[in-house]
């Protein structure tokens, strides 16, 4: 995918920590086990975004296996930075070594961000959240990192940055692997089915339409996939015809964290989690407050509503302004609190893919959860067992009222619910299996 070219300068700057082992790191191959020390293998791990805050699923999936990775490698992380924002916090907790590209966001301008959309309309046929991340700056950074190490494993999260690696030169028995937190293209797919006037339908089909190709090609071109769910895996594997996907590595979560707080729910109380400026999520949560809540009010008049996750946008703040029983928290320094005080939680998502991480923090803070299909995707729950599943707004509206009128059903929820996850999705088993997958990978190329 790659060939190797002169650059023009580039804004970067990084910072370089070192770091005492743990005794309880995993063994991944070609690790020198040397009489007072080890030799961890390189690993550089790209990224589009600094990981803090934790505020969106896909951060604190990648956040708490790089943990757990940081344990057994040397890994450098390669991300871009806002020109404007602070210096990105808390980095060593998940990397050795720190490469930071400065980038400006085209969102922060709203003229600009639209000339940018239209540009990319008419003159590229890659996804616009693609070329969005892509330019010469972070290419020629990331030419200089790869040429200046010699790694032992090269992940891509995500495919936001993936387009700048094209021209750069593979190093040669190292596995480049991509780490796809969703299937892009589905959730563009989504956006299509739920668009709600023909321009949004007519973009959303164009961005649907890239997608689906881009998506393809270019997870063909590394050396593995990893997906996060078994669907996810089955959908690269069958509707794509990729067949360098490595397996899925399954959704974790910290149970301790999110066990240590009582609960105290207030009676007929929910709570929504999720990033505000992701657009499933404002999708979901406006679909519900619509044509869902108003349903639940006719049978539990003095019901409640709490919508927490950062950047909400006017039309998520403004439902908190028309309906007293609705609170919009915008960001929060900690979302325990809520959880505590709320009696269910919900996961009205219409358009998603991956995995909800969402609905495993709530099952490990014995919370009941009311969800759609498509926000528990990939998950392995049970309807009735821990969870409560729902589609149509009727339906989704009883189950609401039922886990919140019978005690019994919502405490047997929350038992299975947290039984579930303590006993199968600590963080360590999980990078366990993501380790055994890019083992996998190398020993494949070795053989070539």
């Amino acid at each position: 995918m790659l060939f190797q070219s002169s650059l023009p300068q580039y804004s970067v700057y990084g910072s370089r920590t070192n770091h005492d082992m743990h005794d309880n790191a995993v063994n991944p191959e070609n690790m020198l086990d040397e009489q007072t020390s080890i030799v961890r293998p390189k690993l550089l791990w790209i990224k589009a975004d600094p990981l803090h805050p934790l505020n969106s699923g896909g951060k604190i999936r990648t956040y708490n296996m790089m943990v757990e990775l940081k344990k057994s490698y040397d890994i450098t992380f390669f991300a871009l930075n806002e020109v404007s924002a602070l210096a990105p916090v808390k980095v060593d907790e998940y990397s050795d070594n720190q490469v930071w590209v400065d980038w400006k966001d085209q969102k922060s301008n709203k003229l600009t961000f639209l000339l940018s959309i239209l540009k990319n309309f008419l003159f590229s046929t890659k996804p616009f959240v693609i070329d969005r991340y892509t330019n010469t700056a972070i290419r020629a950074a990331l030419s200089a990192q790869l040429e200046s190490e010699d790694y032992q494993v090269v992940i891509c999260d995500f495919l936001s940055l993936s387009a700048n690696l094209d021209g750069i030169e593979k190093q040669k028995q190292v596995p480049y692997v991509v780490f796809q937190h969703n299937v892009e293209s589905r959730i563009w797919e989504r956006y299509v089915i739920n668009a709600g006037n023909f321009l949004s339908k007519f973009y959303f089909t164009s961005q649907w339409k890239r997608y689906l190709k881009y998506e393809k090609d270019t997870c063909s071109s590394f050396d593995g996939v990893i997906a996060v769910s078994e669907e996810d895996e089955q959908s690269f594997k069958q509707d794509f015809g990729l067949t360098n996907v490595l397996g899925n590595v399954p959704t974790g979560v910290d149970i301790d964290y999110f066990s240590v707080y009582k609960r105290e729910p207030t009676a007929n109380s929910m709570v929504f989690l999720g990033s505000m400026d992701w657009m499933p999520n404002v999708d979901g949560i406006s679909d519900f407050v619509r044509n869902v809540y108003p349903l639940i009010k006719l049978k539990t008049p003095d019901i409640s509503l709490t919508i927490v996750g950062r950047n909400p946008p006017e039309k998520i703040t403004a439902l908190g302004k028309e309906d007293p029983s609705i609170t919009v928290t915008g960001t929060v320094d900690d979302i325990r609190p809520y959880l505590a005080k709320a009696a269910i939680s919900v996961v009205p998502l219409r358009i998603g893919g991956g995995t909800r991480i969402k609905i495993f923090e709530t099952m490990a803070a014995n919370l009941p959860v009311v969800s759609t299909r498509i926000g528990a995707e990939g998950l392995p729950v049970s309807h009735n067992k821990d969870i409560l599943l729902a589609d149509e707004a009727q339906d989704f509206a009883n189950e609401v009222c039922r886990a919140l009128s019978e005690p019994d059903l919502a405490a047997n929820l929350s038992k299975s619910g947290y039984k579930l996850v303590k006993e199968n999705y600590g963080w360590n088993k999980v990078t366990d299996e993501f380790v055994a997958m890019l083992q996998s990978c190398k020993q494949k190329l070795s053989h070539r």
